[in-house]
């Protein structure tokens, strides 16, 4: 994204951070997206939170990506999803950008303000209807005047859930807002499915009832197409005078804990259901932007505009023009907000772009790959002159592999930067991903990666409107293509497609453009590199070590093609070390200072850990290590097992596992 030019002379630079459950920093000089992380691919941890009292991994990543310091920032902007007060005079401002933060200004906004920042600065558009809707944002009392103004009605304890704005030149508008009870949104403590407020509650409640856990509603939304719509929309809410109200008519036919697989039939139905009603509350909520901000431009954010489903409506039967939805839709994308409402406030311009790339991470050297894979048991490069012919040689041929080029992308969906990719003419593919690699449901299903320019082919269309570069919506497989790509067709005979586009990510066209060379097929299945409940890999080293404990069976890193020798026997046979401080035990839980290269870190573990650690001397292998814990216990763990304790120790790096 270019658009320095508005700025004169030395654009300056300014910092944006989302201090969120999925919390995560953007960097910017002037206009330009210099770099941006979430939290949790460094912390690794998935759903990371920001914490404005604790050291940021992603702060430190963005400045040292740079080669800048904090006294460079000329502006540092703050969105949060805890009260406002927690966020000034932080830590974080003080200690870690205490030489930046002195003189330097902070700007605060909402969480929903932020969120509509981003969606509209990165659209390009010079004026849009904005709309954001998730969970829950922030409290009433830390919104603007403005925002107070065009509440709907006062709620006692009230966040944000629902946001309406008009969105020109560097002004945000509110028009309308909903609140929700911060303790309703999502209910807690009563038998069976949890009450809910709010229309990311909602789809929580149902993510919760099903699968135990609510931020799974990915889950549900991959459920629905095998259910029937059973249940009406007009037994989840009801719009009185533009006020959406909940209602407890559903939760009351769900008073069981019974999870999925358990009550399959049941949980499709309900899954079909609520994702029904989101849409026809979605397409509502739309029909109202347009009346009060006569505006035919959309620009639309918050986690609820992660479900790709509801979007294809939006674009095929809304009244919207023209529609944008940027790929970290979710709660890391208001860090972007941030940074660009500070800029905004100090410069007072803004020079509309379109963004078409979500790869924000940092670029890593030849060096350190070579170094990642000397690092790693196990492995051997591969010879080749043309790596991306031999990539596509082994995805033809039915290999799964592993595709790291570039920097990560900031958002949630791995779009040809941090991918997993497959042949989607095998109709095992996905029963493969799902049970040998990603470790998750059956049911799940997997994108189609396809080239920009064959699309229509492939898909059906909205004409004029066949752009899906974000994997944000869902088509229609033609009916002649769903015998030849079955991996990629859902139960509802649609794919969640990424258009991928020569000018924009030219590598992964490439890949691309030589399967279908050898196949005459111009897609490839494109799954996010890393594990079921595990963040997406960052570095050369997360890759790798994925790379060897799943079922992928090559891995492209930049230039390099790497193969697995050994397989699990190389890690058994390492000798851990351990290399985190400062370890203390309270009751059930264990702490540890353990060492990042982005700074210091306190990582939590369960407390049956430490008989583990007491072992490790850095002499013992793993394999010996085994041998002990049977002798020493009548619940003697597995070697499958201990290997992957091992990982993931390594992972949060408690212990150091080389092959050296």
């Amino acid at each position: 994204m270019s658009g320095t030019a508005p700025f004169g002379g030395d654009p300056p630079w300014v910092l944006g951070l989302s201090l969120s459950h999925n919390g995560a920093a953007c960097l910017m000089r002037g206009n330009d997206i210099v770099v941006a992380v979430q939290e949790e691919r460094l912390a690794r941890k998935k759903r990371a939170r920001l914490d404005p009292d604790q050291h940021s991994l992603a702060v430190q990543y963005c400045l040292s990506t740079a080669g800048i310091g904090a006294p460079d920032l000329a502006a540092i902007g703050m969105c949060s999803q805890l009260h406002a007060s927690r966020a000034r005079g932080s830590h974080l401002l003080e200690s870690q950008l205490a030489a930046g933060a002195n003189g330097t200004p902070v700007f605060h906004l909402s969480h929903h303000a932020g969120h509509a920042v981003h969606a509209f600065a990165t659209s390009g558009f010079t004026d849009a209807g904005v709309l954001v809707i998730d969970g829950m944002g922030s409290p009433a009392e830390d919104l603007s005047a403005d925002e107070r103004r065009v509440c709907i009605e006062e709620v006692e304890n009230g966040w944000e859930q629902i946001s309406l704005y008009r969105a020109e030149g560097t002004q945000l508008t509110p028009l309308e807002k909903h609140l929700v009870p911060k303790g309703e949104w999502l209910g807690r403590g009563q038998s069976g499915m949890a009450s809910f407020r709010s229309l990311g509650g909602m789809y929580s409640a149902v993510a919760q009832q099903v699968f135990g856990e609510d931020m799974d509603a990915g889950h549900v939304m991959g459920l629905a197409a095998y259910g029937r719509a059973d249940i009406s929309a007009a037994e989840f809410f009801a719009f009185e005078n533009e006020n959406l109200r909940f209602l407890d008519w559903v939760p009351a036919r769900f008073r069981h804990g019974k999870r999925w697989p358990d009550n399959e039939r049941a949980y499709e139905n309900l899954a079909a259901s609520v994702q029904a009603a989101l849409e026809e509350a979605v397409l509502h909520l739309a029909g109202r932007l347009v009346a009060l901000s006569g505006n035919t431009r959309l620009c639309y954010a918050g986690g609820v505009a992660l479900n790709v489903t509801t979007n294809e409506r939006l674009h095929r039967e809304s009244t919207f023009h023209d529609i944008y939805i940027p790929a970290a839709a979710e709660d890391s994308g208001p860090a972007v907000g941030a940074a660009f409402h500070a800029l905004w406030q100090i410069t007072g311009r803004h020079g509309p772009a379109h963004i078409h790339t979500d790869s924000f991470g940092k670029s890593y050297s030849t060096q350190e790959i070579d170094d990642a894979i000397a690092d790693t048991p196990g492995l051997r490069t591969v010879s080749t002159n043309d790596v991306l012919r031999e990539a596509a040689m082994r995805l033809a041929n039915g290999e799964i592999g592993g595709w790291f080029h570039g920097g990560a992308e900031l958002g949630p969906r791995a779009l040809g930067n941090r991918s997993i990719l497959a042949d989607p003419r095998d109709p095992e593919t996905k029963n493969r991903l799902n049970a040998k690699v990603k470790f998750r449901q059956g049911f799940r299903p997997f994108a189609p990666a396809v080239l920009n320019e064959r699309a229509d082919a492939w898909f059906e269309l909205a004409r004029d409107d066949n752009d899906s570069e974000f994997m944000l919506r869902s088509w229609k497989v033609r009916e002649h293509a769903k015998a030849i790509v079955p991996a990629v067709v859902h139960a509802d005979g649609t794919g969640r497609a990424q258009t991928v586009d020569r000018a924009h990510l030219p590598r992964f066209h490439a890949l691309i453009s030589k399967f279908h060379d050898l196949t005459g097929v111009p897609m490839l299945v494109n799954t996010s590199f890393n594990v079921n409940k595990e963040p997406i890999v960052e570095t050369p080293e997360d890759a790798l070590w994925c790379f060897l404990f799943t079922g992928i069976d090559f891995c492209v890193l930049e230039d390099h093609l790497v193969v697995k020798t050994e397989g699990l026997a190389a890690v058994r046979n390492c000798r851990p070390r351990l290399i985190a401080r400062g370890i203390t035990t309270d009751g059930a839980a264990l702490s540890a200072n353990v060492d990042t290269p982005w700074g210091k870190q306190r990582v939590q573990l369960s407390a049956k850990v430490l008989p583990l650690l007491d072992i490790i001397d850095g002499k013992k292998r793993i394999a010996d290590i085994a041998d002990s814990l049977r002798r020493a216990t009548t619940e003697p763990i597995s070697d499958e097992a201990l290997v992957e304790l091992f990982a993931s120790l390594r992972r949060l790096r408690v212990v150091s596992l080389s092959p050296r």
